[in-house]
């Protein structure tokens, strides 16, 4: 992507691309440079997310550089 987007403009845009290519009827070369971009966009959000999980997971380490996992509540299955 040549220009700097945050993670939340880019997904807003990506949203506006799929709700336009979901309800108007494009033609096929507007359609298509919609999609390339829409791509784009959700390579670039996938690439934030994934930093974003590497940086949580740098903060939430330990002091021997072990993670420090916690099962959450939510995650443990209800009793039968």
């Amino acid at each position: 992507m040549t220009e700097q987007l945050d993670f939340e403009t880019a997904l807003k845009e990506l949203e506006r691309l799929v709700a336009q290519m979901e309800g108007d009827q494009l033609p096929l070369d507007e359609a298509l440079k919609t999609f390339e971009r829409g791509i784009n966009l959700s390579r670039y959000c996938a690439k934030c997310l994934d930093a974003a999980e590497k940086q949580i997971q740098e903060l939430t380490r330990d002091e021997d550089g072990k993670p420090l996992l916690k099962v959450w509540e939510k995650d443990i299955p209800e009793p039968a």
